[in-house]
């Protein structure tokens, strides 16, 4: 009986696993179609601080706090979305993006520390900390699109 219940057990627990990794593979077209909301979301709140940080508009600490914050959960998402299921997907991502994984995630963890100095720029209210800021999170975003992204 004892025997009977553990091979259950085991059983149970390795069709819950089974099943559970197939609900967590994603659909190679859902991950691109993720990845690039996740993108314009970014560009959305991104754009009102560069036009803030170059003088095209007026500086509000409020958004620069507000937007700050949402960009530093945002450039966490796209990430995952670019596994190598998709590179066939129609989209913008070259190739290099999966031939140069280690130079991809460089530059994935490049923005993700140019983000943290904008968001404690931001925090200290500090405007010229947050301008020159967002200017380095400008830089490395143009840097990943122009090495990573086709031009459309």
């Amino acid at each position: 009986m004892k025997k009977q219940l553990i091979g259950l057990t085991l059983g149970l627990t390795l069709a819950a696993g089974v099943v559970g990794s197939a609900f967590a593979q994603a659909n190679p077209a859902t991950l691109v179609k993720q990845r690039q909301s996740t993108m314009t979301l970014q560009g959305k709140y991104f754009f009102p601080l560069f036009a803030m940080a170059s003088g095209r508009a007026p500086y509000d600490a409020t958004i620069v706090a507000r937007n700050t914050v949402f960009l530093e959960s945002l450039t966490q998402m796209a990430w995952d979305g670019f596994n190598p299921s998709t590179a066939n997907e129609k989209s913008n991502a070259l190739p290099k993006i999966y031939e140069d994984a280690a130079g991809f995630k460089a530059s994935q963890d490049k923005l993700h520390a140019e983000m943290a100095k904008l968001a404690a720029a931001a925090k200290s209210g500090n405007e010229a900390g947050a301008k020159a800021a967002i200017g380095e999170v400008g830089k490395v975003c143009g840097s990943c699109h122009d090495t990573y992204r086709a031009k459309s």
